[in-house]
């Protein structure tokens, strides 16, 4: 099962880069939860959300906020149900016009071949400062 949900989340991966949220949100549970690094108050994009319309309002902010140079799943690794993702980001930010790069983790939570669960770990500092004007 891990190499199915290794290959499940690639493809995800991928249809991200294509800009195709639809198959990210087919892609999860009902009640998945997704969370991303520290406080929404701090930078919109953070914070933890729920269901289908929360992944939809995650990848919403996440377009509005920056605009992606790099994008990069890098290593992916499988244990039982979860799968582990090392990669690399580097992006501006619209509002100020700043620049961030960071490496990160994804830890992706599956049932019946779906995300379950989702849980992003970066430089939370470095973003909130690129956000602040």
């Amino acid at each position: 099962m891990s190499e199915a949900n290794i290959a499940t989340l690639q493809s995800l991966y991928a249809a991200y880069g294509r800009g195709d949220i639809q198959s990210i949100l087919n892609g999860c549970t009902s009640d998945v939860t997704w969370e991303s690094g520290g406080e929404g108050g701090d930078f919109p994009a953070f914070g933890l959300r729920t269901g289908i319309a929360g992944v939809a309002d995650f990848a919403r902010t996440v377009a509005e906020l920056v605009d992606f140079s790099e994008f990069s799943p890098r290593e992916f690794y499988a244990d039982k149900d979860k799968i582990f993702v090392l990669g690399h980001y580097a992006m501006t930010v619209k509002k100020t016009g700043r620049k961030a790069a960071a490496d990160w983790i994804h830890v992706f939570t599956f049932r019946g071949g779906r995300i379950a669960k989702f849980r992003e770990f970066t430089d939370t500092a470095l973003f909130v400062a690129a956000y602040q004007a």
